[in-house]
Formats: structure tokens, C-alpha cells, sequence
């Protein structure tokens, strides 16, 4: 417990259930990383010791059948009156390390989201008739005993395929297919846990570059400095224009492909992309197999995900003293760190770190290039 913050423990075989205070008075440190391009993953360390007849084998935690591997574990933690689902996942590892000292032993659980379901089986499938949209639907639906909800936003370019000319193979497990084809149009596919406790969000789509920002990230401002450390790295070379050919398999012509500006909402108002277009990278179009319209398609969105991390930012923040858990994978407005890097940025990757009186997260940030696009961010 915490001023201001609840953290509260579901964990169970099957159906997760409020944990029993002998675990909730053990927990020492919670850990809980999200990104845009993995799994999410949690780690729970609980303090423990030996003492008592019940002891006398093993540490009562390391044979408590909560903590067995495979159990589902939900955390949700409460700010400020305001429950938000902060992981929803499978004990995937358990970890015992004694100490020297009576009461200072830890046993820490470690897991994944619930999208590690997704990446038990690999399969041999066929999508007759189906394009990207409607696989995806499709794949995430057959999960809905793990409380997934898909939310699948469809790409520019849809090319549904016709039987007679191909049929969509699938030859991988169903999270690894489903983050192939979100690739293809610089897609990215994760679950959000909730948003309320046993139900997930499935989303495959176009990173959230646009909707309300979150509160600004204030750096070097006195009081109202809410970020404890923060660095900024610009990559010129990541950047990637792509030009070549493709044999068009309708019409079996030869046709130029070649890309020339990004087409992600724009961040910053310098993209590195276009500033110095002179020198960035560019690589060639090789792939086959593809009629005009896919080719295009293909080659924009290597382009797309090459700008995305040009510009990144890391840094480490005081929840506490910013007023709220800041989300990942979607918008936040940075203020005192100069015109290069003030202004809007996409929350690629956040880490909570919960203790005992203290609430950290450590973040990462990505845009395209330096300079804000408005004069002034949500405070």
C-alpha cells in the first residue's frame, strides 16, 4: 500500500482470485514492462523466510500452489481512486533466492502477458479467400476464453486473395503470424490488459499516433519537474527510402516502386527523413509474388517503421509526482527540454516499478525527427 496507490493481487490455476493476505503482505517489489513490440511481461518478488513446524521442508512461498507456474496472475493497481488493469498474465518462471539471514530470503514469480497463449502451438494453416483484416479477426476470436476483445484496424491497401491465384499459408504459431502481417503495413499487434480485470484488448494496427496526449513530461521546470532523468539520441541513419521493380503478377509487367515520404502522423516538425534526404539510407525492393498495389504497399510500410525511432528518448519518472500511471503506446507531451525536443512524442515502451512507498516508471519515447509541431502540450 502506498500514499495514494493500491495494489491489488488476482491469482489462481483457472480463474484468477483475490490473493490471501499471506501473499499480499509478502510482496516486496513489483515489475511490470510494456511495449509496442513485444510481450508484456511482470515479475513479483515476495519476501520470505523458514520459520515455524510448517517449514521445517521447504519455504512455505516455494510450495504455496498460487505460485505455481502456468497460474494466470492480474494486477491491478489503484490511483487515486481510479483502478486501472495493469498486466493481466502466466507465471511463466519461479525464482528462489535464500538469504543470509532469517526473514530475508525472496521467492520472485516472472510471466507474460496473455498473448503468450497465443505462441504455444505452431500450425500449419490455410486462409482460403481472407486477407490480412479478416485472419486477424479470425485468430484473435478463437481466443475469447482468455477474455480477448480484437480491436483490428484495417490497412490502406487491402488486397483480398482469390483462391485460384493464392491462398494465405500459415506456418508458425498465431502470435508470430499475426505480427508478420501487421509488419507488412508497418502494423503493430499487442494485447492491452483490460479494461476491466479478465478481459484483454487484442489490438493489430498503425501505432496510436493521434487522440489526447498525456500529461507533458516536465523536465528542468523547479516544482513542476516531474521526470527524474531523461537523455534524447537522434539516429540519422535510420531512415530508409526503398526503390526497385516488381513484376506485376496480374498483369506481368515490370513497374517502378519507389517511396519518397513517410506517411505516419507527422510528430515533429524536422523529420529526419526530409531534412536531409541528401544522405539517408536507401535499400532495394526485392520482394515477388506481389501484384502493384501490395508492392506499394509493402515498400511504404518498411519505410514507415524505418522513421519511427529517429529520434528516441529514455528516461525515468516519479509517478507520485506526475499525478497518474503514464500509459504506453500512445501520446505524451514533453515541455522544458528545448524547441529540438519539446512537443509530442509516441510512448513506445514504459516499465512500473512498485515498492514500498514508491512508484517509478521508466520510460522510452520515439518521433520521427526534432523540433514540436504546437507551441504549447497538455500540462
Amino acid at each position: 500500500m502506498l500514499l495514494g496507490i493500491h495494489l491489488t493481487l488476482l491469482i489462481g490455476p483457472t480463474v484468477a482470485v483475490p490473493a490471501p493476505p499471506l501473499l499480499t503482505d509478502a510482496i516486496q517489489s513489483v515489475e511490470v514492462t510494456h511495449g509496442d513490440e513485444e510481450r508484456s511481461g511482470f515479475q513479483i518478488t515476495f519476501q520470505t523466510g523458514r520459520g515455524g513446524p510448517l517449514a521445517l521442508l521447504d519455504y512455505p512461498l516455494m510450495s504455496n500452489p498460487l505460485l505455481k507456474t502456468f497460474n494466470r496472475v492480474i494486477l491491478i493497481v489503484t490511483f487515486n481512486v481510479m483502478p486501472r488493469v495493469l498486466i493481466d498474465g502466466i507465471i511463466t518462471h519461479k525464482e528462489l533466492s535464500p538469504g543470509t539471514e532469517p526473514g530475508t530470503s525472496t521467492v520472485t514469480v516472472t510471466g507474460e502477458d496473455i498473448s503468450l497463449v497465443l505462441d504455444r502451438e505452431e500450425k500449419s494453416a490455410e486462409h482460403p479467400a481472407q486477407d490480412e483484416t479478416v485472419i486477424a479477426n479470425k485468430i484473435i476470436l478463437s481466443y475469447a476464453q482468455y477474455g480477448l476483445i480484437p480491436l483490428v484496424v484495417p490497412p490502406l491497401a487491402i488486397d483480398p486473395p482469390i483462391p485460384v491465384e493464392r491462398i494465405p499459408v500459415q506456418q508458425d504459431t498465431d502470435l508470430d503470424y499475426l505480427v508478420e502481417l501487421a509488419r507488412r503495413h508497418a502494423y503493430v499487434f499487442y494485447v492491452l490488459p483490460g479494461p476491466t480485470p479478465f478481459t484483454n484488448t487484442a489490438y493489430w494496427g498503425p501505432p496510436v499516433r493521434v487522440g489526447l496526449p498525456q500529461r507533458a513530461l516536465s523536465v528542468d521546470l523547479g516544482s513542476a519537474t516531474n521526470v527524474s532523468s531523461i537523455n534524447f539520441r537522434h539516429n540519422a541513419l535510420a531512415p530508409t527510402l526503398v526503390s526497385g521493380r516488381v513484376q506485376d503478377r496480374t498483369t506481368n509487367k515490370s513497374l517502378p516502386v519507389r517511396t519518397f515520404a513517410s506517411l505516419r502522423v507527422p510528430l515533429s516538425l524536422r523529420p529526419t527523413w526530409l531534412t536531409d534526404q541528401a544522405n539517408v539510407r536507401r535499400r532495394q525492393f526485392r520482394q515477388t509474388g506481389l501484384n502493384a498495389s501490395q508492392a506499394f504497399a509493402r515498400a511504404q510500410a518498411e519505410m514507415d517503421a524505418s522513421v519511427d525511432g529517429a529520434v528516441v528518448a529514455e528516461g525515468e519518472l516519479d509517478t507520485l509526482r506526475y499525478g497518474e500511471p503514464l500509459q504506453p503506446r500512445g501520446l505524451v507531451g514533453v515541455r522544458g527540454a528545448g524547441f529540438s525536443y519539446d512537443g509530442l512524442w509516441y510512448v513506445k515502451r514504459v516499465t512500473h516499478t512498485i515498492r514500498k512507498e514508491e512508484y517509478k516508471q521508466s520510460f522510452t519515447l520515439a518521433r520521427e525527427g526534432e523540433g514540436s509541431t504546437t507551441p504549447v502540450v497538455r500540462p
